[in-house]
């Protein structure tokens, strides 16, 4: 079997503008606050802010349950993991 590899082609804006007025708005902010959140825990690997990782951790499972009620496939992941 012959396989290719997966190449990721760019949204354009005006598709994301589009697919964003769809979604009600409680649901882009918890995206956008679970995406952050999400950015904190990468950049919280020391254990000197393993507070901060632990708030951040708890801001994105809060917002994920808000994310996986409308769509279960919007579940962000932090830290890379799947």
């Amino acid at each position: 079997m012959i396989t290719f590899p997966l190449n990721f082609a760019e949204v354009p804006d005006g598709v994301a503008v589009l697919t964003a007025r769809c979604m009600p708005p409680e649901v882009m902010e918890a995206e956008e606050a679970a995406f952050d959140a999400a950015v904190t825990v990468s950049r919280c690997r020391t254990p000197l802010t393993r507070e901060a990782r632990e708030r951040a951790l708890a801001e994105v499972a809060r917002q994920n349950k808000i994310l996986a009620a409308y769509n279960p496939g919007l579940i962000i992941t932090a830290g890379g993991a799947s």
